[in-house]
C-alpha cells in the first residue's frame, strides 16, 4: 500500500498528510502515515500530529478494516486537516533493533532445531518468543543467544524487497510461525539478511545487524506440551 511509508523506509521519522476521515472524534485516518500499527508482535508507534501550531498525540495506531487507525488523545481533527506526523524516534528504533534481532534468533533456534514460532511478543523492556519445541533446552537458547550476538557484531546487511508470491513461497523457511498464512496478495515484502535469513515480514527494521547491539537472556518457560518460551532483552 503506497500510504504506508514504513513500509519504504523504516527511518523516515515525519511526513506531511492530509486526515481523510476521523471516526468517533479521535480515531484518525490518513492518505499516508509513518506510524506503524500494532501487528506480527511489534509494538505501535507513539508521536504526534501536528496542525499549525496544535499538538494531538498519538497513543495508539492499529489496522482496522484494511486502515490504519491513529488515537488522539484530544479532540479537534477534520477530514480534509493537513498535519505533520511525527514519530517517537527512540521507540522506534530501538523496535527496529529488537525485530531484527528477532529474526536472527528465531532463524538460529530454527536451523538448529526445525521449530517453528508459535508465538510472540516484542516489547521494549523485553521480548518473547514461543517455539513448539519437544524438549525444554535451557542450554540450547543459551547458544542461540550466544551465537546470535557474534552475528550481531558484523556489519551485515538488511534489505527489503518485493518478491512474486509464488516465488516467494519457495524460499525454504520464508515463513516461520507455526499455522502463519501469508497475506492473499500478489507480491509479499521479504526481509533478507544476508547469508542468515530471509523471511516474509511487514515489520520494521535496522540496515545492517551491527545495529542491533546485543541481547540478554533472561529466562526459559515450559508452556505446555511442545511449547517453550524464550525471553531476552536489548542492552542498550
Amino acid at each position: 500500500m503506497s500510504g504506508l511509508l514504513y513500509l519504504g523506509d523504516s527511518y523516515l521519522r515525519e511526513c506531511e498528510s492530509t486526515v481523510t476521515k476521523v471516526n468517533d472524534s479521535k480515531y484518525v485516518i490518513l492518505d499516508q502515515t509513518v506510524f506503524y500499527p500494532k501487528s506480527g508482535g511489534q509494538l505501535n508507534d507513539t508521536g504526534v500530529l501536528e496542525r499549525g501550531d496544535e499538538t494531538f498525540n498519538v497513543t495508539y495506531v492499529g489496522k482496522y478494516s484494511g486502515e490504519i487507525s491513529h488515537e488522539i488523545d484530544r479532540q479537534g481533527l477534520n477530514a480534509g486537516d493537513r498535519v505533520r506526523c511525527i514519530i517517537d524516534w527512540d521507540r522506534r528504533y530501538k523496535m527496529m533493533r529488537s525485530h531484527t534481532a528477532a529474526h536472527v534468533l528465531i532463524s538460529v533456534l530454527c536451523n538448529k532445531t526445525n521449530a517453528l514460532v508459535t508465538g510472540n511478543e516484542l516489547a521494549l523492556e523485553k521480548s518473547r518468543f514461543d517455539f513448539n519445541l519437544e524438549n525444554f533446552d535451557r542450554d540450547l537458547f543459551m547458544s542461540c543467544i550466544d551465537e546470535s550476538n557474534r552475528l550481531f557484531k558484523k556489519d551485515m546487511p538488511v534489505q527489503i524487497y518485493e518478491l512474486p508470491r509464488e516465488e516467494a513461497l519457495k524460499i525454504p523457511g520464508v515463513i516461520k510461525m507455526a499455522e502463519a498464512l501469508p497475506p492473499q496478495v500478489s507480491k509479499l515484502r521479504i526481509v533478507e539478511i544476508e547469508g542468515i535469513d530471509r523471511q516474509a515480514d511487514a515489520g520494521t527494521h535496522v540496515r545492517s545487524l551491527r545495529e542491533v547491539g546485543q541481547i540478554e537472556f533472561l529466562k526459559a518457560e515450559n508452556k505446555g506440551k511442545n511449547n517453550r518460551r524464550v525471553y531476552y532483552r536489548l542492552l542498550q
